[in-house]
Formats: structure tokens, C-alpha cells, sequence
């Protein structure tokens, strides 16, 4: 995506935020973010052309990329590998605090039948660049069992935050430890998977966008 773009798009959305709670992913939600952020409406509108779905969708990239650049500054090779995708997956939640009911307004725009294939994208690109970010490189069945059993962490993991009333979200971080200890080694489930992919192709990781 050209720089331009992308920098209208990250800052039509970060004004947009604010007014998700009440508007939703609406043409509402993009004009009040486009006055506020001194963007021409003509240039506000040409940014999501797919609607709730693109505004969706970049609010997951944009997020993801927060929390890699947010890990790019750590120390992250005297981490242990589960210790990384602990950090990886507190920093994303953290970041996410001030936005926890667009985060609900996404989840339940994903939760619509039509949008479950986004939705599934969308995991997939998160859980994947955790991974990465945590040093991964298996190219081989293994590939499919860990952003498997990490997209099942996570996501268990968000849907605790965003019903966690304790201090500083202490039995979040209580809870993802023991979802990482169920998955220590996150290769116990390896052998069954293995038989259920039998005849898929070679994992490959898509470019983000």
C-alpha cells in the first residue's frame, strides 16, 4: 500500500476510535474522524471503499503493528520463546485499553456468519506475526500447530480482557499464563493435527498489507 495512503488511513483511524463505541463502523464514525483530523471528506471516504469490513480489517493491521513496534524495542533475545508470546500478546491488550469497545464493536462485526472468513484472516495475520516476532521458522506441520494453539490462546485471552474488572487486568494475565502453560511446549497437539492435514499444501506466510 503506498506511505500516503497508509498514513491517511492510520490517522483517519486513530481519530475515527473515539466515536466507534457510539457510531460503530459506520460512514458516521469516518466523517466525525475526518473533521477532527483535518482530512478532505473526498479522501475520507476513498479510504475504506469496503466499509465496516475495511475499517475492521485495518484496525487489526494498524494494531498489530503498534504492538511490533512496541516488541522491536525489547530486549527480546533473552526472552524464552513463551515468554515472548506472553510479551507479544500483554503489549496488544495493553495498547488496546483505551480501546476496548472497538475492539467489542469488532468482535461482534466478525461474529456475523458472512464475516467469519474475515474474521479467521484477521487471527491468522495476528497470531502469525506474534510467531514470527518470537523467532519461528518451522516450515513444516508445526507451522500449523502453533498459530493454531496461539489462536486459540488469544482469542480466549480477549474475550477474558474484555470482561476483566480487576486491577491492572491481573487475572487476565493470570489466565493467558495458564492458557501458555496448557500449550507449554505448543507442540503436544502436533501428532493429530498432522493427520487432519494430510494432503494440504506447504505453509506459507501471506504478506501483510
Amino acid at each position: 500500500m503506498p506511505q500516503d495512503r497508509l498514513r491517511i488511513r492510520d490517522e483517519l483511524l486513530i481519530a475515527m476510535l473515539p466515536h466507534v463505541p457510539f457510531d460503530g463502523w459506520t460512514d458516521t464514525s469516518v466523517r466525525r474522524g475526518a473533521e477532527e483530523a483535518g482530512i478532505d471528506m473526498t479522501q475520507a471516504r476513498d479510504a475504506f471503499p469496503g466499509g465496516a469490513a475495511d475499517m475492521v480489517e485495518h484496525f487489526s493491521d494498524w494494531s498489530d503493528r503498534q504492538m511490533l513496534t512496541a516488541l522491536e524495542e525489547m530486549d527480546l533475545p533473552s526472552m524464552r520463546v513463551t515468554e515472548r508470546v506472553r510479551t507479544a500478546v500483554k503489549i496488544r491488550l495493553r495498547q488496546a485499553e483505551p480501546h476496548r469497545e472497538a475492539v467489542q464493536r469488532s468482535l461482534a462485526f466478525l461474529a456475523m456468519p458472512q464475516n467469519a472468513l474475515l474474521g479467521a484472516k484477521l487471527l491468522y495475520r495476528t497470531v502469525d506475526a506474534i510467531w514470527h516476532m518470537a523467532g519461528d521458522t518451522a516450515t513444516d506441520w508445526n507451522f500449523y500447530s502453533k498459530r493454531g494453539l496461539l489462536a486459540g490462546v488469544f482469542s480466549a485471552t480477549v474475550l477474558y480482557w474484555l470482561n476483566d474488572k480487576s486491577e491492572d487486568y491481573a487475572e487476565t494475565w493470570d489466565f493467558l499464563d495458564r492458557r501458555l502453560r496448557d500449550v507449554a511446549t505448543f507442540g503436544k497437539a502436533t501428532g493429530k493435527l498432522k493427520e487432519r492435514l494430510k494432503g494440504f499444501p506447504r505453509p506459507y506466510r501471506p504478506a501483510h498489507r
